[in-house]
Order: C-alpha cells, then sequence, then structure tokens
C-alpha cells in the first residue's frame, strides 16, 4: 500500500513525528521535499500547510452573516436559496404568453403558469433564464441542463431541470465529478496531472485545473458521466478509465458571489463534487479534445503544497483545492497528529451534502 507523505518547498522547516532520525528526514527532504513511509505510518507533520489548505477551503466558502437569504420551494421542498434582490427580479418577468413564473410567498416559488410537471416548470423557468440571457443578466449560458432536486438520491425524478448557468442564480444544489489524475512513477513517487484552462472559459480563463472535471447533467450516472468527459477532455480511451478509476467520496461548500453581490443581489453556489482517483500508465500523455485546455503537465506533490500558499501567482482553480485536499488527507499525506487537522476535514463538507 503506498502511502504518500507531503511537504512545502521549505522542507527544512517540516517537523517529523516519527521514529525515524532528524539526520535521516533532512537527507530525504533536501533531496524531493518528500519521504516515504517504511511500513510504520511515518507522515509529515507541516504547521503552515494547515493553514494554507484551511484558506483554500474557506475560498470556497465565503457567506457573509449579513446576507438574508430566502428559501426557494416547489411542492413543500426546499430546493435553493435566493436573496430577496433576486427573488424580486425573478418575480417581476413575464414571458408573452404566460404570468410570471415565479412569485413570492413565504419562501420564493413556482407560479401555477410554471404547471405541475417537471416537463412544464423545465419549459416555464427556462423561459425566464432565457429571457435573463438575453438581457446580459445570465451569463456564460452552456446549453447543459441540471436536475433540481432536494437531495441526490432524488436526481433521477427531478421537480424540474434548469440551464447549467442559472443553477447558482436559484441556489439549488448543483453536482459534479472531479477526477485526481495520478501517476506512480518507477521511484514509487506520486504525480498528478494538471490542466491549464483555455483562456476564452468564461470562469475561471487560464487558471490551472484538474486533469478532467465537469458538472453533473442530467441523465448521466457519476461513473458514465466520469468516462465522457475523460475522453472529451483528455482524450482517455475508455479501457484506461475504467481500469484506473476509483470512486472516493464527496467534498461539498457554499459560496456567495456573482457580479451583483455587492449590491445584495448576488447568488448562492451550492456545490456537491464527486471526487474520483484515477491512476494512469506512466507513457500516457493527456490530449486536449474540446477545446477547453490549453496544456496538460504533471505536479509533485511539493509543487502542490506549494500552491496551497496564499501568496502563490500562478493557483488552481478555487474548488480543485478542495479534492486535491481531500485526496492529501485520505491518503495519509498528512500526519493526523498535525494541528488544525480535524478542523481541514470538517470544513471540507461545509456545504450542504445531500
Amino acid at each position: 500500500m503506498l502511502i504518500i507523505i507531503a511537504a512545502t518547498c521549505r522542507a527544512s522547516s517540516f517537523i517529523l513525528r516519527s521514529n525515524v532520525s532528524c539526520a535521516r528526514a533532512r537527507a530525504i527532504s533536501s533531496s524531493n521535499g518528500f519521504s516515504r513511509a517504511h511500513g510504520s505510518g511515518n507522515t509529515w507533520y507541516e504547521p503552515s500547510l494547515m493553514d494554507h489548505m484551511l484558506f483554500r477551503i474557506q475560498e470556497c466558502n465565503r457567506v457573509p452573516g449579513n446576507i438574508e437569504l430566502l428559501d426557494f420551494s416547489v411542492d413543500g421542498k426546499i430546493l435553493g436559496k435566493v436573496t430577496p434582490k433576486v427573488a424580486k427580479r425573478l418575480c417581476s418577468i413575464s414571458t408573452e404568453s404566460s404570468e410570471p413564473v415565479f412569485e413570492l410567498r413565504d419562501s420564493l416559488t413556482l407560479s401555477k403558469a410554471a404547471g405541475s410537471t417537471p416537463e412544464s416548470r423545465t419549459a416555464a423557468v427556462g423561459s425566464v433564464m432565457e429571457a435573463l440571457r438575453d438581457s446580459d443578466y445570465i451569463t456564460g449560458w452552456r446549453n447543459e441542463m441540471y436536475p433540481v432536486a432536494q437531495s441526490f438520491d432524488e436526481v433521477s425524478s427531478p421537480v424540474f431541470l434548469v440551464e447549467r448557468a442559472a443553477a447558482s442564480l436559484l441556489g439549488v444544489l448543483e453536482y459534479g465529478v472531479h477526477v485526481n489524475g495520478l501517476v506512480k512513477e518507477e521511484n514509487g513517487n506520486m504525480k498528478m496531472w494538471m490542466a491549464r484552462r483555455s483562456k476564452t472559459k468564461s470562469k475561471f480563463p487560464g487558471l490551472l485545473d484538474h486533469i478532467v472535471a465537469g458538472g453533473q447533467p442530467a441523465g448521466l450516472s457519476l461513473m458514465d458521466n466520469v468516462v465522457k468527459e475523460c475522453s472529451e477532455e483528455a482524450g482517455i480511451p475508455l479501457e484506461l478509465t475504467l481500469k484506473g478509476v476509483k470512486p472516493s467520496g464527496a467534498i461539498s461548500y457554499a459560496n456567495y458571489g456573482g457580479k451583483l453581490k455587492n449590491e445584495g443581489e448576488g447568488v448562492m453556489s451550492r456545490v456537491v463534487l464527486f471526487c474520483f482517483d484515477l491512476e494512469l500508465p506512466n507513457d500516457f500523455v493527456p490530449n486536449a479534445n474540446d477545446g477547453e485546455v490549453e496544456s496538460f503537465f504533471k505536479w509533485n506533490l511539493k509543487q502542490i503544497a506549494k500552491s496551497m500558499d496564499p501568496a502563490c501567482n500562478d493557483p488552481i482553480k478555487p474548488n480543485c483545492y478542495l479534492v486535491i485536499i481531500d485526496w492529501l488527507m485520505r491518503t495519509g499525506a498528512i500526519s493526523p497528529d498535525s494541528p488544525k487537522y480535524l478542523e481541514v476535514l470538517r470544513t471540507l463538507r461545509s456545504g450542504t451534502c445531500n
């Protein structure tokens, strides 16, 4: 069993909590910044790295305490969270064929004009979101439909579907898959494939990213989505994906943002990401097939840890950090004796994880 030992580039500041001598630890750290465990569960202990990981987690979990949020509910099910200004805007929109689709009661809800079936509600909500797109209120339109449900167990029979770019406007739960692309080198060290996002992307252009990541659309299983995204985003053949992939849990976060957040009309991103580890052969090189990635390259754990530093000038896309931190924690890279270890574990699932 391979246990990865993580550290930052300032290896001389590390304290090794084990029966390995300090001299041996210094010799190992000076060579590559990391050490292999020798059967006794030895791991690195690095307080500053824990602070850096918490910083990256908190980046995705910024919800000001003074923000008023209303429930968005349908048929008695609370599906999302919206600000009063967003609710007012939604209720003010009438399409050519009907009265307003949204209305305010005790919470934001759908009116009779939306109908009572998933199909009619999808069409009605879609007409509102298209109007907001046409006025440039919603940007980054994807033509990708997300299921709207109270929990992941119910996405196979959603209340309705909504355009991906509009999901955060309603504050509904969004699901996605992120893949840690791993390569075990001949010397036993593990590296992770990274991707640089295209500068034409509507969100986080040019930032570093996972080798494969994507939203969870309606009508696909998680594994089917992983297979699809691996092929589309990195040119990974089906047989390599199925041979090397392992589901590895989930993380969640909640963040208040949007271009009008300072005017009280921001949006809530409530996200659950399913994590997958994919071990790839040493001789495999990813290939960008869909134009969303500029390049791929491998990072060792030292480089990954260094990028956690808030001062890093070439960071990874914020939500990717949570998946990578989760991987470091569950693979034994971080000593459980580290300060704030349990805080890191707890905050990796700060959002609704339903």
